[in-house]
């Protein structure tokens, strides 16, 4: 991440705008009832301010919010501390901010599986709420959402490319993702900072090459990019990394945790949150850079032990013969008119 020195960390740095944002969340993305039991989780790597504004706004609208703050753990989606996974059971919302994200953990899995709504935040800081809620027209934000990820779903194969070398394909799954369908109205499921849609693809049909130009976390030692890392799919799986010494790194990060589903392509997504004009390192934000496509590699559906996600900067996307994108900008005339309405620049 980077700051602007004396400026960026002072409490009082966004304070009003941050408040809005925080309603906005509370009201917009994730609406509170009053009653509502309302768990906020931190890590020693997140930024209070938010947690605290969240909090404010959620007991400002009813809801009764608990706030657990604890240490951070060595990589996400491991087990929490003990009274952090009972508290989570017991609510009906639980925003995430922390850095190491307990999405998949098994606190994640016991608390969807009791009715909770997992809402992931993790590393978000008072500039990113600002940029990525408060002042984002959430509206045309889901209907953008769903149109990508219906024209997606009624397509046979997908390819994308880009300048940095991506050339890659896959098949759909007509059967759809439940993860971008409507959400069940009793709760128990997980919801993700607007700005992203996907479409359901065999993980065995991605072929070809994968270039990650934009970020790509974890492991914890990488993030922004400095130079690109080149990953060969074939039958779904990631069967060489290229590149400098971030791709070595890569590489063997994957190769300690001995599974082969560390390697399976899980997921593809399209990112468009117009505030988030480039990759800062904070994977959250980084995967809606407007424009970009994300992929995320271990499919911990089948038990692997690791999950990563990556970002592709400039894609152009084909949906059969469709060109719904070129090179980072969406071409789509429905797609165009969602862009002019949520004001996204250059549209």
């Amino acid at each position: 991440m980077t700051a602007g020195l004396g400026t960026e960390p002072r409490d009082e740095y966004y304070a009003l705008e941050l408040a809005r944002a925080a309603y906005r969340l509370v009201t917009e993305v994730r609406p509170l009832r009053p009653g509502d039991q309302v768990v906020l989780t931190a890590d020693t790597a997140s930024d209070l301010r938010v947690v605290r504004a969240t909090a404010a706004a959620a007991h400002a609208v009813g809801a009764i919010p608990t706030v657990i703050w604890y240490e951070t753990l060595p990589a996400p989606m491991q087990e929490p501390p003990a009274p952090l996974a009972a508290a989570v059971t017991a609510a009906r919302v639980w925003f995430d901010f922390a850095v190491a994200y307990q999405l998949y953990s098994p606190a994640y899995e016991a608390a969807v599986h009791s009715g909770c709504i997992y809402v992931c935040l993790t590393g978000m800081d008072a500039d990113m709420m600002v940029r990525t809620i408060g002042r984002v027209a959430y509206g045309p934000l889901c209907e953008m959402a769903t149109r990508l990820y219906r024209l997606s779903q009624a397509a046979e194969v997908i390819r994308v490319t880009t300048a940095a070398g991506t050339d890659l394909r896959m098949r759909v799954d007509r059967a759809g993702d439940p993860f971008w369908e409507p959400p069940p109205a009793e709760g128990g499921f997980p919801q993700m900072l607007g700005g992203q849609s996907g479409f359901m693809a065999y993980r065995e049909s991605f072929e070809g090459t994968l270039v990650f130009d934009g970020t790509l976390w974890p492991p914890a030692e990488l993030g922004l990019l400095r130079s690109p890392v080149r990953l060969t799919i074939e039958g779904g799986y990631v069967r060489r990394i290229e590149g400098g010494s971030e791709a070595t790194l890569f590489a063997r990060w994957l190769e300690g945790f001995g599974s082969p589903y560390a390697y399976l392509m899980d997921h593809a997504c399209y990112g468009f949150n117009p505030g988030v004009a480039r990759p800062t390192g904070r994977i959250l934000e980084d995967e809606r850079v407007f424009g970009c496509m994300q992929f995320g590699i271990g499919a911990t559906a089948l038990g692997s032990p690791a999950h990563t996600d990556g970002v592709v900067l400039n894609p152009s996307v084909w949906l059969d013969d469709l060109q719904i994108e070129a090179e980072g900008r969406y071409v789509h005339p429905e797609l165009v008119a969602l862009c002019r309405a949520m004001g996204a620049p250059g549209y």
